[in-house]
């Protein structure tokens, strides 16, 4: 099987919107190592800038799944939202 084959199976079977395979690397959550690197006001600005992303280009690109995306980023802001209140 050809790696770009492979990839697609991999991306189908796999859930693209909570653990995306690519996002992995040596048992490592990409997400994770951006949260320890950025401040928490920066860590905002990610998060509000990939919902901007994802609902500006789900007509044209991924529908739904953007749309999903987009959710799952809004999640982690007002979870970092409310941490940042019980400080």
């Amino acid at each position: 099987m050809k790696h770009e084959e492979y990839m697609v199976k991999r991306m189908r079977d796999d859930d693209v919107v909570n653990k995306p395979p690519h996002y992995n690397q040596a048992g490592i959550e990409c997400i994770d190592a951006i949260e320890a690197a950025l401040s928490p006001e920066e860590l905002r600005g990610y998060y509000k800038g990939n919902v901007l992303k994802y609902t500006w280009r789900e007509r044209y690109k991924n529908g739904d799944e953007d749309i999903s995306k987009a959710q799952w980023y809004t999640n982690r802001l007002l979870t970092i939202k409310n941490r940042l209140k019980g400080e």
